[in-house]
């Protein structure tokens, strides 16, 4: 499989991840190139995006605060996307040697945009599992959040096996993917009618 890249290995780094909190300010990155670069910033934007959406729905702070929280939303999901993107150049690149046959299969789903569900699946365990260790809360409430976080971790083994089969797939030319562009177009000024009208 191309940069022996399996989904325990991606789980493993995510959830170390989480366990910190100083690399959500960029200064702690340990993956410098290639893929493994692309899939620690995806990460960490989905981290930081986690925390600006729980802000944003606060009620008890000025509609500015939560104009702010909004507007940092759109940077992080568009640089959340731009990482899904450069995931699937990565290895798309490394899979090039890899002719896919003319039965090959075309997955729907990118393996980046995989590595990005498993990268929020992991922020969803974390946080679940926080819920389940309060103490001001009602037995069911615990109870409620141990199923939950049950079922997450069932719904993350059967992603991350689905991903290492795509993988062993395009690496023997049985399946294959593409790079899929989100155009998010209420980013760009020349593409948002509100934007682009007030300009004119």
């Amino acid at each position: 499989m191309i940069e022996d890249l399996r989904a325990e290995m991606i789980i493993q780094f995510h959830d170390r991840k989480i366990s910190g909190t100083k690399w959500l300010a960029g200064g702690e990155a340990e993956c410098d190139s290639g893929v493994w670069h692309w899939i620690e910033e995806n990460h960490r934007y989905n981290d930081l995006l986690w925390n600006e959406e729980d802000k944003a729905r606060r009620t008890d702070v000025d509609a500015a605060e939560i104009a702010r929280c909004k507007r940092l939303i759109d940077r992080y999901n568009q640089k959340r996307n731009d990482a899904v993107e450069s995931i699937d150049e990565a290895l798309l690149a490394q899979l090039n040697a890899h002719e896919h046959g003319v039965d090959a299969r075309l997955n729907s789903e990118t393996a980046g945009a995989m590595i990005d569900r498993l990268s929020i699946l992991s922020l969803k365990i974390y946080h679940m599992r926080q819920q389940t260790l309060r103490l001001d809360v009602e037995r069911a409430h615990v109870q409620s959040c141990q199923a939950k976080l049950a079922r997450l971790m069932e719904q993350r083994e059967d992603l991350g096996a689905c991903f290492d089969r795509l993988l062993a797939e395009a690496s023997e030319g049985r399946a294959y993917f593409k790079v899929y562009r989100q155009f998010k177009m209420y980013n760009d000024p020349s593409l948002n009618p509100y934007l682009y009208a007030r300009r004119a």
